[in-house]
Formats: structure tokens, C-alpha cells, sequence
């Protein structure tokens, strides 16, 4: 495996370099450059398999590089490592691009290559760097990428109606009766959604799309009735806060 590191700090190129030759035996070259256009002139050149690679440096961010090579053009996985990027790490979250948080760590840095190494054979790659180029662009996130077992599925935030859990799982109740069953928790998708559009938890088991809410009904314990016919259970709690917000949209 061919990987390339772009980070302006040599220390921080050095660390990574470290890590990859004791915790990887299937990295067999490593190459480095210290500017995204160094890095850019190396993919060129060279047949890259992981790219590492900064988003705050000096002169053009690592968020930059697909202004001097085209998306159709990466046939490489691509992680991402930076110290403090919030809105990044939300985009990279939303496309499934994957992301590793200064000072690496040994284990995350051997996790990451593991995913990206199981990657480099399935082909939506392209897809999920342009839904990433589109969110950081837009300052909008319209779909959602889920892990399912073939790839990556991209699901439009329209699409669902409501997210239940279930253990560690997630079960996505989509339009057209559409129902898949995701192997993240509920609170994985919960940080990323809730406060997003019209996304809400009125129960820990639950995230609800009020866009698609039908009736809120306050006999048997209050409970949220959807389009799609789902009852929704209203926590004690979230009453007062979920009739405030209501009243806020109308």
C-alpha cells in the first residue's frame, strides 16, 4: 500500500510516518510533502492508495485540493487529520469521509487505515468527496451518508420520516415505507441532526422529522402521530419544550 502524507508541520509528518511503519504491515511506501501543491505534483506522479492529509496549512488548506485535481480523477481514499476544524469534521461526518483529531494516536490512526484499506474497493468514493466538495461549499447538508454492507448509501434529510434505536443500532423509517437498519447508535445520528432543519428528539429512542409531522396528541400520555402512521412517544420532559418549539414554527 502506497500512502502519502501532506502536512506543513515535519514533526507532525514524522509522527504519522512512525506510527504507520510499526502498526501497519501493509504499508510498503510512504511518501511526503509538506504544501497541498507538493502533495498535488506526488498524486500525479505517483500511484497513491491513502492520502493523509492536513486541512489547516499555510498558502491553500487540504480542504482545497480538489481546485487542482478533479474528483473523477482520485482513485485513492482519502483521511483527513486536523486539530480543530468543527464545521469540517461535520461535513466529513455527513459524506462519510473519514477524519483523525491532532495529536494522533496510534490506535485511531490504525483503525482509520483498516476502514480506508476495506474502501479502496468499492466505488463510491467519487460520490462521497463530491457530496463533501457540495457541503463545504453550500454551508448546507441535503443527504446524509449511511455505511451499509455493499458501500455507502446516500439518503436526502427529506427522506426521513423518523430514527429509532435499537442497541447500537439505528433503524432509518424513510418514505415509500422504506426501512434500514444502520450499525450506529442513535446518538451518533442525534449529534449530527438535531438542530438541523426541523429534526427533533422528543424521546431518547427517538429523532423525528417534523416536516412530516401529522397530529400531536395529549390523551394516554402525550405522543406524536407522523405521516407515515408511526406513533411517537413524548417524554415527561420534552413536553413544554417540544409545544414551545411547535409554536416557534407555525
Amino acid at each position: 500500500m502506497n500512502v502519502l502524507i501532506v502536512d506543513d508541520e515535519s514533526k507532525a509528518r514524522s509522527l504519522l510516518s512512525t506510527i504507520l511503519k510499526e502498526n501497519s504491515a501493509e504499508v510498503t511506501n510512504i511518501l511526503e510533502a509538506s504544501t497541498l501543491l507538493q502533495g498535488v505534483d506526488l498524486i500525479k506522479k505517483n500511484k497513491i492508495d491513502v492520502l493523509f492529509l492536513d486541512i489547516e496549512m499555510p498558502q491553500h488548506s487540504g480542504l482545497e485540493l480538489f481546485d487542482f485535481i478533479s474528483i473523477e480523477s482520485v482513485n485513492f481514499e482519502i483521511i483527513f487529520t486536523t486539530a480543530y476544524s468543527e464545521y469540517a469534521i461535520k461535513a466529513f461526518e455527513f459524506s462519510a469521509i473519514d477524519y483523525l483529531l491532532k495529536p494522533l494516536r496510534p490506535n485511531k490512526v490504525k483503525e482509520a487505515l483498516g476502514k480506508a484499506s476495506k474502501s479502496l474497493n468499492q466505488n463510491q468514493l467519487q460520490q462521497r468527496l463530491l457530496e463533501l466538495k457540495n457541503s463545504l461549499s453550500s454551508d448546507k447538508f441535503s443527504k446524509l451518508a449511511l455505511p451499509v454492507e455493499d458501500g455507502v448509501l446516500f439518503v436526502k434529510l427529506d427522506e426521513i420520516y423518523v430514527l429509532e434505536a435499537d442497541g447500537m443500532y439505528t433503524t432509518f423509517n424513510l418514505t415509500n415505507n422504506r426501512k434500514i437498519l444502520i450499525s450506529k447508535p442513535l446518538k451518533y445520528f442525534s449529534d449530527l441532526l438535531e438542530h438541523k432543519e426541523l429534526f427533533y428528539k422528543p424521546h431518547r429512542s427517538y429523532l423525528v422529522n417534523l416536516k412530516y409531522l401529522q397530529k400531536v396528541v395529549k390523551k394516554e400520555g402525550t405522543y406524536i402521530e407522523m405521516e407515515n402512521e408511526m406513533r411517537i412517544p413524548v417524554s415527561k420532559e420534552k413536553k413544554e419544550e417540544l409545544f414551545n418549539l411547535l409554536q416557534d414554527l407555525q
